[in-house]
């Protein structure tokens, strides 16, 4: 009577760890993306922000009227591309302002880029005939941490960037990142915001997280399997295992 209760006991144990293993659902992406046929993505551009280190060059006709509003970096020439000398550089203050030759202070803080381009352009047309602006974010970065091969921060040179490119840069989530559960921490004029995404799911297609703006963090959190080695050790799962094969076997043959 007793070796049948063991035997029972030791069954439902087999069968906990036999069944306690991922499911499909909690490990592929875009589950269901099939169900649409499309999805909107929108346009998206980012917002200058406080702390933006901007390159602007203006560009005309005649080239001379331009160089009051180019003038060189002072100490060293900001690489750009690592072969062409840069123009100097803009730093977006905390109040959204940037200190333009000429012009003076000028607030490009919450505007986007084709925003900011227009304004100069409008403010540069009493000087320049038709001026040209070249405006680019220099420290456009993103960072991924928690469950992925490469945590760490990734400079973007294009200043577009999903949460799927973000993750892919990062070498992927491990086995023991949790996929429906991602957090992007976003932060606009001094207020950070927080969503949550599901990779598993196709709507994170339409999450108003999907593109990453600069200075973003996208956070992946451990699963249960990973939150419970780091309670009884890296190897439980492992001995778990042999100690289930092992009682199979004695079930088997003691039978």
């Amino acid at each position: 009577m007793t070796f049948q209760i063991h035997n029972k006991f030791l069954l439902l144990l087999l069968t906990v760890l036999l069944f306690s293993c991922a499911s499909r659902k909690d490990l592929v992406y875009l589950q269901g993306i099939d169900d649409a046929k499309s999805y909107d993505s929108g346009t998206y551009e980012p917002k200058l922000q406080p702390d933006d280190l901007l390159s602007i060059i203006i560009s005309a006709e005649n080239p001379e009227v331009t160089v009051p509003f180019n003038l060189p970096q002072i100490q060293g020439n900001y690489e750009i591309n690592n072969n062409q000398n840069g123009i100097k550089t803009y730093l977006v203050d905390n109040t959204g302002h940037i200190e333009f030759p000429v012009l003076g202070k000028v607030k490009l803080g919450g505007l986007t880029r084709s925003e900011a381009t227009k304004k100069l352009s409008d403010l540069l047309s009493e000087y320049i005939k038709n001026p040209g602006i070249n405006l680019r974010i220099l420290n456009y970065k993103i960072s991924v941490i928690g469950e992925v091969l490469n945590p760490g921060s990734y400079t973007i040179p294009g200043e577009r960037i999903t949460v799927l490119e973000a993750i892919g840069l990062a070498g992927d989530l491990s086995i023991y990142g949790k996929r429906n559960n991602i957090l992007v921490i976003h932060e606009d004029a001094g207020k950070r915001t927080y969503t949550r995404i599901d990779l598993t799911s196709a709507d994170v297609l339409n999450s108003p997280a999907y593109y990453l703006s600069q200075n973003d963090v996208v956070f992946v959190e451990p699963n249960k399997t990973k939150l419970n080695s780091s309670v009884y050790g890296p190897n439980t799962a492992v001995l778990l295992s042999g100690v289930s094969v092992i009682i199979s076997l004695l079930i088997f043959f003691r039978n």
